[in-house]
């Protein structure tokens, strides 16, 4: 994997002391790969010794002054912040000094400052977050989680484009099957606006599966799970909801007496095994997609191996030619309809 990625190390909860551990650790794991290190040369330097000596050749401080707030106003941080770690790394992009860029920090910043910076690819009216999700095949991609609330049949369209062409990427699959999130899997259900998307997804050349309900999203039907912004939002955090709901209702029984907790002890090989298939950083990272640039925002509160993660996604996407196979992609549709 020969890709370099620009990291906000000053984005998130935590800062360096989780961006600097996964940056090294991502490096350790990926020979071919290169890093650059964006944020404030006092706090870095302090965490590069170390294991970090070993990958040394490989990374790159570039220092920035300033550092967007998790609780910041997106147009204040893009307008007053020019020198920001999250602004800088994005520059990086743009320069072509790095293939893409991963930020922990504030999403609407960060999707504000990419779509100023980097601006929006041809035929793309808006980019759109897109996250892995488990399922009981493996995972999919889910699209879009909030970006967008209010959209139109050609923008699920173009998230369908999207979506497939990160699979595509990411994991390899050449043609990924696309399914339209709607109340019913018959043509005749959804509102006009889902109907319509149906149908041009149905003539655009993708591997279009149809309509999947809520209930399909985690069966692993498809690769991709389209909607708008509004309904992937709620969905998401609906389902994130339900899982630490039943981890807790798991941990309550399970602690509830001694024999139960004894029957925890028995059951742990199994539990582990159940946690990781589950875990959420190993999902970690959500691609800004439709961008001239590669994105990628990682979870706030990630640890060290949850940042890694995203890192890790964004130099797939980056080195699988996300940005020219969407715009390859929306070329060849234009192509048909012109």
């Amino acid at each position: 994997m020969k890709v370099t990625v620009a990291i906000d190390c000053m984005g998130g909860d935590h800062g360096p002391a989780v961006t600097v551990p996964a940056a090294v650790a991502f490096l350790r794991h990926h020979p071919g790969a290169r890093v650059i290190l964006v944020g404030r040369s006092e706090a870095l330097e302090p965490l590069l010794s170390g294991p970090a000596q070993e990958v040394a050749d490989r990374l790159e401080i570039r220092a920035a002054t300033e550092v967007v707030g998790m609780d910041e106003a997106p147009a204040t941080a893009m307008r007053n912040k020019k020198d920001s770690s999250m602004r800088v790394a994005i520059d990086l992009v743009k320069e072509g000094r790095a293939e893409a860029a991963v930020s922990a920090g504030n999403t609407g910043a960060l999707m504000a400052i990419s779509r100023f910076v980097l601006k929006t690819l041809p035929g793309i009216d808006r980019p759109a977050i897109a996250s892995a999700i488990p399922t009981r095949k493996g995972h999919c991609y889910f699209l879009d989680l909030g970006a967008n609330v209010d959209c139109s049949a050609e923008h699920l369209l173009q998230f369908g484009v999207m979506g497939a062409m990160l699979a595509a990427s990411i994991d390899h699959v050449e043609r990924p099957r696309v399914g339209l999130l709607n109340i019913g899997e018959e043509a005749i259900k959804g509102n006009d606006t889902v109907k319509r998307a149906a149908e041009l997804l149905r003539a655009s050349g993708l591997n279009f599966h149809g309509n999947v309900e809520g209930d399909d999203i985690y069966k692993g039907t498809t690769d991709v799970v389209v909607c708008d912004g509004f309904v992937g939002n709620v969905a998401l955090k609906t389902s994130e909801g339900l899982a630490q709901m039943l981890s807790s209702f798991l941990r309550e029984e399970f602690g509830r007496n001694l024999l139960t907790k004894l029957l925890a002890v028995i059951a742990l090989p199994v539990l582990k095994r159940f946690k990781s298939r589950v875990d959420h950083r190993r999902y970690n990272g959500a691609a800004l997609v439709g961008l001239r640039g590669v994105v990628v925002k990682s979870h706030g509160s990630a640890d060290a191996f949850a940042f890694e993660q995203a890192i890790y996604r964004a130099a797939e996407a980056a080195s699988n030619r996300l940005v020219e196979r969407i715009t390859e992609r929306m070329a060849a549709m234009d192509e048909v309809t012109t």
